[in-house]
């Protein structure tokens, strides 16, 4: 992809403090576009996960990276401000090209393996309305104005394919729920879009070296393999910019009406668009967690990336 593929392109990337928001925002940055990147943590404020990552970041790499970033704090859980998030896009900028909805802030809010029964109602709660109630909204406020031009795009971030999700519990009763409910928000917003001109799809990292990942296993992106001594299926992980460069090929793709209502993957989108990763591998995370992970079989990437 050319370093002007989307030159005159306005995106919005809802939930674009860290992990595949803030490389989604990036990468669409890279390819020539101006972002608005949203968040809760700013340089004067803190989201409740307490990181020092804050959305100016984001709108800096973004910009760096060749783009134009433009941080605007929102809580998406609060309309009066999306409205006016996207009133704001209107006056600046007359137009939304490309809208992804990577709302999330659920990390500390499920417990593993625990049933609804046993897992605390406030937090399951609360991560249903950051997970999914926060999507809704800013797609009720956002779509006018990305429908006002032919060939917008809408892509919806969750955790998991519509196949392995439909077969594998996960996580838990609000995690499972929460994802599951992203993915059906794609399906219902591509019959509603596709007559109108636009696309909508559901998206899927693999297993992402987020900064919150990275924490978990205490090393960096430049010694990060130093985890898999504790975790040997680690090697199929990607960075944020993996799913970041899916999402940019989709958004440069005029043909991306193809993929409307679709689940799909940053592993399967780099060997349809041909794209890599930063270390140049196309890691296949899903087939990879299906046929080694799940399967009981010994970590080996030997052909998934």
């Amino acid at each position: 992809m050319t370093a002007a593929a989307l030159d005159g392109k306005v995106a919005l990337v809802a939930g674009a403090t860290r992990g595949a928001g803030r490389g989604i925002a990036v990468e669409l940055g890279a390819a020539g576009a101006t972002v608005y990147v949203t968040g809760r943590t700013t340089r004067g404020a803190r989201s409740e996960y307490g990181r020092p990552e804050t959305i100016e970041d984001t709108a800096e790499l973004v910009t760096e990276a060749g783009g134009r970033g433009i941080a605007v704090p929102t809580d998406h859980l609060v309309p009066e401000q999306v409205r006016g998030l996207v009133e704001r896009i209107d006056a600046e900028q007359g137009r939304l090209d490309v809208l992804v909805n990577d709302i999330w802030g659920g990390e500390h809010l499920f417990a593993w393996e625990s049933p609804v029964w046993e897992h605390d109602l406030d937090k399951g709660l609360r991560l249903l309305r950051l997970a999914v109630e926060t999507h809704a909204v800013t797609s009720h406020h956002a779509l006018p104005l990305l429908l006002r031009h032919p060939g917008g795009l809408v892509v919806e971030m969750t955790d998991g394919t519509e196949e392995y999700n439909a077969a594998h519990y996960r996580t838990s009763f609000f995690y499972d729920l929460a994802k599951a409910s992203v993915l059906r928000m794609a399906f219902a917003l591509a019959h509603e879009l596709g007559p109108r001109g636009a696309t909508a799809v559901a998206l899927t990292p693999g297993w992402m070296r987020s900064e919150i990942m990275l924490d978990h296993f205490e090393v960096t992106e430049d010694n990060w393999r130093d985890a898999l001594v504790k975790e040997p299926h680690f090697a199929i992980s990607e960075t944020p910019y993996f799913v970041g460069r899916a999402v940019a090929a989709l958004a440069a793709d005029p043909e991306v009406g193809r993929w409307n209502g679709r689940s799909l993957s940053s592993g399967g989108l780099a060997k349809e668009y041909g794209f890599t990763d930063r270390d140049g591998s196309r890691p296949d995370a899903w087939r990879y967690i299906v046929e080694v992970q799940d399967a009981g079989r010994e970590a080996d990437v030997t052909g998934y990336r």
